[in-house]
């Protein structure tokens, strides 16, 4: 089971690679042309994209997908294909009927809900900027209708085990961004719009890029459009009750971010985007692994639950944290000690100062240790709705989320703006850690022992690789001083190189089974294609 569902995460992390590179491209752009604090223009524009930015992550890796490729995956393995496919439209057009209403509202009330979420007095008091902000809001409000379509397509193509393309089409969103950065910006003055108003349109562009690079795949499976809708359909229904207790048991992250946007509102202008910005790096290892790992896990865990297969749940649910661990933990360690290189390499350019790369480097340094959290709860989450329980994650999910809040309120009076990326990452740990507890009750175990002597042996050999990463890191500056592209990406990946030899060396020598396994399977399927 490990052997094949690291085929499949390496086959996901190929796409997912590009996609989230387009990604860190994206926000180099970003920086380059509005920088953080140099005006008000991302601090709004991250303010604005916090709403439907929300909804993307809950369908896209959340609620959309624990509750819907269970039941698709049971209608096609019981019914066959068709009765799959005209699931399939049913959702679309349940999914289409009901996000515009959402849309509409959003337009409608996108001034209020500005003000609930922006609102700190720093924040307002700048002139212009919540007016900016409510402007962002209700052009980019239809992108919640192009993604829950693009998501339905996507839970389908996963249940046929066709993951390349759907973990490909996020990258579509970076692509659209990237291109509007260009084309779209030089513009928009002429045109009587703000400059970044071209980014809030190319999100719109992005959901649709989405819908149209995954339509000819599903269509070579056999699937056709129909405009068929039934919300009395006993599978739609079923699909549609189980996607309001998946939204809130897999919403934590979300929603921690969301307190996170409002609370740094109180903080100097550049917070809101220094956390942003930070959020984003960060996420780039979840993304590689923590998701590419869950989405291959998904549709196993779900068929085992339909053979009642306790056991290959638990021997998928233990590979799929053993290789999370082997690939994260590095990644967590790694980005605490690199962070300021990384982001000086990645962000410092055009309008992005020296005094935003030290803000956002420290952010990044808070956030890391929740890599493990977020990318465990991808795993844990989806496993307990594949089993037919909703109620447990949604239970979980609300604690962490109260357990951030505390935190957050707290740690942002002492830390400022560093302290609500802690809580943030101490609440996903919280948050993976209750789901895997129970999880382990409920399956009779989760191969603890064969976990936790993996958990010790990976932690040792990261250890050991953050201090080579300390040390290769002071030694490449001393070595090659200076501020030029070329240098810091040769000092960054000298010591990234350095660190992964040692981190090898030291796996080896500990004997770490699962680092052969995700280097062949995840990472050697990247380089061969």
């Amino acid at each position: 089971m490990s052997s094949r569902l690291a085929r499949s995460a390496g086959l996901i992390s190929v796409a997912t690679m590009a996609s989230r590179l387009l990604g860190v491209a994206r926000e180099i752009v970003l920086a380059r042309l509005f920088g953080a604090s140099a005006d008000a223009s991302m601090d709004a524009f991250n303010v604005a994209f916090r709403v439907p930015n929300l909804v993307r992550d809950l369908f896209a890796e959340g609620a959309m997908t624990a509750a819907f490729v269970p039941t698709f995956t049971r209608v096609l393995n019981t019914r066959g294909r068709d009765a799959a496919w005209r699931l399939g439209n049913l959702v679309i057009n349940a999914l289409v009927v009901v996000t515009a209403v959402l849309v509409l509202v959003g337009i409608v009330f996108a001034e209020p809900i500005t003000r609930v979420i922006a609102s700190g007095e720093k924040f307002a008091s700048i002139p212009g900027k919540l007016q900016l902000t409510t402007q962002l809001t209700e052009i980019m409000m239809p992108f919640l209708t192009t993604i829950a379509v693009a998501v339905a397509m996507m839970g389908m193509l996963n249940s046929l085990h066709r993951f390349f393309v759907p973990a490909l089409s996020p990258a579509m969103f970076n692509v659209a961004t990237i291109l509007c950065a260009f084309l779209l910006v030089p513009v928009m003055q002429p045109l009587g719009l703000p400059p970044i108003a071209a980014i809030a349109i190319a999100t719109v562009l992005g959901g649709i890029g989405q819908i149209a690079v995954q339509w000819p795949v599903l269509r070579a499976e056999g699937f056709r459009y129909r405009p068929v809708l039934d919300f009395r359909d006993p599978d739609v229904r079923e699909i549609l009750r189980l996607m309001g207790p998946a939204t809130l048991g897999l919403a934590a992250v979300q929603i921690n971010v969301l307190v996170n946007t409002s609370l740094a509102t109180t903080e100097p202008q550049g917070a809101v985007s220094w956390l942003q910005y930070a959020f984003r790096l960060m996420y780039l290892p979840i993304g590689l692994f923590g998701v590419s790992i869950a989405t291959a896990a998904l549709p196993h865990i779900s068929k085992q639950a339909v053979d009642a297969d306790k056991a290959g749940i638990r021997g998928t649910i233990s590979a799929g944290l053993r290789m999370m661990l082997m690939l994260n933990v590095p990644a967590t360690v790694g980005l605490m000690v690199l962070a300021y290189p990384i982001v000086e390499l990645v962000l410092e350019y055009g309008k992005f100062a020296a005094r935003d790369t030290s803000a956002t480097a420290a952010a990044l340094m808070f956030y890391a240790p929740g890599l493990l959290g977020y990318s465990a709860v991808k795993i844990a989450s989806p496993s307990f709705y594949a089993m037919g329980d909703s109620r447990t994650p949604v239970v979980v999910s609300v604690s962490s989320v109260a357990v951030n809040l505390v935190l957050n309120i707290g740690l942002v009076r002492v830390m400022g703006y560093r302290g609500l990326a802690l809580g943030t990452a101490i609440a996903a740990v919280f948050n993976a850690g209750v789901l895997l507890v129970v999880l382990r009750q409920r399956l009779e175990g989760l191969d603890g022992r064969r976990v936790g002597i993996a958990l010790v042996k990976i932690l040792a050999a990261s250890a050991l690789m953050g201090v080579a990463a300390h040390y290769a890191s002071g030694f490449s500056y001393g070595l090659l001083p200076g501020h030029a592209w070329y240098v810091r990406m040769v000092r960054v990946f000298g010591t990234i190189a350095a660190a992964v030899l040692v981190l090898a060396a030291s796996a080896r020598l500990l004997r770490i089974q699962e680092l052969s396994v995700a280097m062949d399977r995840v990472l050697g399927r990247f380089v061969r294609r």
